[in-house]
């Protein structure tokens, strides 16, 4: 009997209102993610690619409860984490933390290193002086930084280190799950491959969970075990990751990976591009949200919005044309 998944989001919605006022109606609704559902396993790297304004980030807040989801189910080790109060949601958020995709703004200027790292042990009980700055040297030492750093300030880091330090504040309550939310993205390329590296390791050492959000597929196909592709909103396929890069199946995923720089110059680019801008999130497409931009639409795809379905052994596809036409 396959093991249950340490995470299940089951048909996840988030609408954002637009206009209005505290007692007027919004004009308007954004509708951000719309009815996703996937599982994360113990110790898997899940990775959420798309383009900006997708709904990734959002799912990784809404997993948390940083963002309150219009409707659907998060499951956590078998628990809804939707119906818990606040206090029973506060002891299993230690279970879970997130990385920030800025490590500047997610660090406290007026904090010093030692007190940014283990303020989240503070939340619960107050250990003693002495064992939180031993806490902070140990976990100082896991992201490669030095116990002499803290008594520093964030300003006193380069980009590279105060992500690091954000890494070991996640690390702080030994969770399970870290979403890491683009958290290589501002960062320079020989820095980002630090970082991945060390978030691999880390993985390994306290068994980890990843939800990795993340446009670059570079970085993806290097740290993540599935990767699931967003489209305004919605996941339009889901697969392991040589399955993802090898071969795709939404033209969406394939217009996407044919975008990806080529570091040979004698090899040719993959000939196909996509069309067209996103659409409003606003006021979404009918039928697939994917089908202003392709070039392989027919009229089923213009009235009716395909679901997941299987294409392979563990490869899901939302495309009509996965329902016998197939994609060249």
């Amino acid at each position: 009997m396959p093991e249950a998944p340490l995470l299940h989001a089951v048909d996840l919605v988030k609408h954002f209102p637009q206009g209005g006022g505290i007692l007027a109606k919004p004009t308007a609704w954004v509708k951000a993610v719309s009815g996703v559902s996937f599982a994360v396993h113990r110790g898997e790297s899940f990775g959420l690619v798309g383009e900006s304004g997708c709904g990734k980030t959002t799912i990784g807040r809404m997993l948390l409860r940083l963002t309150e989801p219009t409707s659907g189910r998060i499951e956590f080790d078998g628990q809804d984490i939707l119906g818990l109060n606040r206090k029973e949601f506060g002891r299993l958020r230690r279970r879970m933390q997130i990385i920030f995709q800025d490590p500047y703004s997610s660090l406290d200027p007026r904090m010093t290193v030692e007190q940014i790292i283990t303020e989240p042990l503070l939340a619960g009980r107050r250990p003693p002086r002495a064992e939180l700055r031993k806490t902070a040297e140990t976990l100082l030492d896991k992201v490669g930084l030095r116990g002499t750093d803290l008594d520093k300030y964030p300003h006193e880091f380069s980009g590279g280190q105060r992500q690091r330090i954000g890494i070991a504040r996640a690390l702080c309550v030994r969770p399970e799950m870290i979403v890491a939310d683009e958290p290589v993205s501002a960062l320079d390329v020989s820095i980002q491959a630090q970082v991945i590296n060390l978030l691999q390791d880390l993985q390994q050492e306290f068994g980890l969970s990843y939800i990795f959000i993340s446009h670059d597929l570079s970085v993806v196909k290097h740290i993540c075990h599935r990767v699931s592709v967003m489209y305004l909103g919605s996941i339009v396929e889901l697969a392991p990751t040589e399955v993802f890069i090898r071969s795709p199946r939404h033209p969406y995923t394939k217009g996407l990976i044919a975008a990806v720089p080529l570091p040979d110059p004698h090899r040719k680019a993959a000939p196909f591009a996509m069309e067209g801008d996103v659409p409003s999130p606003i006021d979404p497409p009918p039928g697939c949200p994917f089908h202003p931009r392709c070039r392989y639409a027919f009229d089923r795809c213009r009235m009716e919005k395909p679901s997941l379905a299987t294409a392979t052994e563990g490869h899901l596809v939302a495309c009509w044309l996965n329902e016998g036409r197939g994609l060249s």
